[in-house]
Formats: structure tokens, sequence, C-alpha cells
């Protein structure tokens, strides 16, 4: 663990791409999946200018950019078996496919939901057979919407009705949705109710299907799996929290919470307390480790450790962001780290990486009603464990 925390701690900038003509914050990152012998050959990002661009990883140049105007795209992901589909979930009730080979702006397939739907969240398992959007609260309701994606990779352009939903199980907006690395039936959701809910698609009702209810006591921002054979979720929270649970002790008499940090700013040590929010959470598997990772406002990234025993700074990256970091994705191929912000900046972070070209962008401005809404939720909520 410690030789995992130095090469995480020795991270430096390998590549930065270049601003582009429009600039936006970067919201969501995600790596293509490659083939075993080979390296991830694209990097796409979700833009607060209502775009998802496709970058070249070698080169960090946008070979592709589809808008989903009037439409707010949230969240970006490959398909598995094939890095050249991208996906991504729209404000307008749908989630669409592209594929990077064809020159075309046109979805190659597109996931509606229903009339009312307005997808915040969404992924898509990792046999490619199960796509799920998490929808915002309309009047009382509040939907998980599956479909299936059985032919997504031959790019049959249709569009795509949905298998069904769940709609008991969240009362607000549902804000992530992360299904299992290695097992297909598994998905965890979170939602500004607070809640954090594992669900086993396989079984036939949504009642038998949520396998665990955990309670943030809070507005969840960020969700994942971690742990050996991925048998933990984690969250963190809107005001700062985090979350971990042991899902493999939910038959046993143990307790299944392994850490509840009510805020991260207090309870890790940093330099003049410039711990201001969370990004998110990466599992490394080599280490077994869980990490999450944190930011300041002018742009610094703490690299925070997780134990049953609490927090510690493991190291921080300074001089690539300028403003507030908001995306990032961890590439376990050559741990490499990705990050995004709201200087409109993407950077490549490798152990021991040297720049080409070492100019700080200054920082950039953006009208404010571009940042994300959220609404915090600090009323207690009552807990439900399976």
């Amino acid at each position: 663990v410690e030789k995992i925390e130095e090469q995480l701690a020795s991270l430096r900038i390998a590549k930065r791409s270049m601003l582009s003509e429009e600039p936006a914050y970067l919201l969501d990152i995600d790596v293509s999946k490659p083939a075993p012998s080979e390296s991830a050959r694209f990097l796409a990002v979700s833009c607060s200018n209502k775009s998802v661009r496709v970058y070249n990883r070698e080169t960090v140049h946008v070979l592709r950019e589809y808008s989903s105007c009037p439409g707010i795209l949230n969240g970006v992901r490959f398909a598995r078996a094939c890095d050249s589909l991208v996906l991504s979930a729209c404000s307008d009730g749908t989630v669409k496919c592209w594929d990077i080979r064809l020159a075309t702006e046109k979805a190659v397939q597109i996931f509606r939901g229903y009339p009312s739907n307005v997808f915040i969240s969404f992924d898509i398992n990792c046999s490619d057979l199960i796509v799920c959007a998490g929808t915002e609260k309309v009047e009382k309701d509040t939907f998980l919407v599956f479909w299936d994606a059985r032919g997504i990779t031959n790019c049959a352009s249709t569009t795509k009705e949905p298998l069904g939903v769940y709609s008991e199980s969240h009362n607000d907006d549902i804000t992530k949705i992360c299904f299992h690395p290695i097992k297909p039936n598994l998905v965890v959701s979170g939602s500004t109710d607070g809640l954090v809910n594992v669900f086993d698609i396989n079984k036939d009702t949504e009642d038998d299907a949520l396998i665990a209810t955990c309670n943030s006591d809070s507005s969840v921002s960020f969700i994942g799996w971690s742990g050996k054979d991925y048998k933990q979720v984690y969250c963190t929270t809107h005001d700062e929290g985090f979350c971990w649970w042991d899902i493999a002790q939910l038959d046993t008499e143990e307790a299944i919470t392994l850490l509840h940090v009510l805020d991260v700013r207090d309870a890790v040590c940093v330099e003049n307390n410039s711990l201001h929010y969370l990004v998110g959470g990466l599992y490394h598997e080599k280490a077994d480790r869980l990490f999450l990772i944190a930011g300041t406002s002018t742009g610094s990234i703490h690299l925070i450790s997780c134990s049953a025993d609490g927090l510690s700074l493991v190291g921080t990256l300074s001089g690539g962001h300028s403003a507030t970091v908001r995306s990032f994705c961890w590439n376990p191929t050559d741990e490499s780290l990705w990050t995004g912000g709201e200087d409109a900046q993407l950077l490549l972070w490798k152990p021991g990486g040297v720049e080409r070209s070492l100019t700080k962008k200054a920082s950039m401005k953006i009208a404010s009603s571009l940042q994300k809404r959220v609404r915090v939720h600090n009323s207690s909520f009552k807990s439900r464990k399976k």
C-alpha cells in the first residue's frame, strides 16, 4: 500500500488539452475500455455547453463533438466491448449512443424514456446488456429506467423503449448510478434523498431486487464499488461527507458501516485547511485500497487514503488546474489519472510525468447559471436494511 501511495503522490502532469474555441466546464470523464493487449484509444468528456467531446488519448486532440441542444447531457460512458461507442444521458428523456467511427453527429442508437423523464444520471453494465438511467423528481415520481442494450455494438439505428422501471426505492432526484464492475446484475443508485440502494436486477420485482438500503443522511454526489471482489459500496455527499459500507456483511451480525465521516474537510489534516470539496473516489485494485479525490477552489487536487480507522492525506497534485476540479477518471491500465475542471482544462497525470509545455492557463470564469443545481436535504431519513 505504501508503494502505491508513493506512486500516487508522484503523479505529475504528462499532457494537457488545448483550450477549445468555446471553453466549458468539464463535468464527467471516461476512458475507452481497450482489448487486453491494447491501450485505451479514446477519452470522452461531458461538458457544460451541452456537448460530449471525444479526444484522441495520445494527442489529446478533439476527434468528435456531439451536441444534444436544447437538452443537457449528463454523464458519459464508453461501451465495454466496443471502444468506438460512447453514451450520454440527456435531459430530454433519452440516453443517446454515438459511433466515433462515423462522421455524423447523429446518434446511432436512442434509448427513449417516458414523456415526463428528465435523466440526470446513467450507466451501462459490464456486459453491455443493460442501460439504466435515473430521473429528476417530477411531481412525486422518481424512476430508475432500464433498457435492453443488446445489439448496441451492431449499431442498428433504432430507438429502444424501456424494459421497465423501479419507482419505489427513491423519493427524490437520482444523482448517480453505478453498475458493478464484474457482476452485470448488480447496480447501486444514489439520490438527494440520502439513500444508496443496491439492486440485483435479475430478480422479478423491485422489492425482491432491493438487496440493501444504506443511509448517508445527506444528498449523494458520487457512488462507487470497492474492496476485494467489489463487495463494498461508498458515496460522497454534496456537503462533503463520506460513507462506506460492506455489503458482504448483510447476512451477518456485523455492522455494515465501515466508515461514516460527516465532513471530510474537518477529518483530514491539510496545510492551510485547503480542502474545499470532494470530487469522488477510486478503488485501486492492486493495493486493495479506496482513495478519495478532493480539491481546492484554486485547482489543487488532494489524494486521500481510506481505511476503517479513518482518512489520511496521501499527496497533493498542484500546478495543473487553476479553478475547481469537477471530474476525473482513473485508468488502471497505465495507472494514470485524467482530470477536468472549471478552467476548461483536461489534464493527464502520470507517475513522474513531464509536461512539454509548462504554461499554466489563466482561470476561466463562466456564468454561475451553469453551475449544477443541487438541492441538499438535511432532514433525517429512515434507513431500511435487508
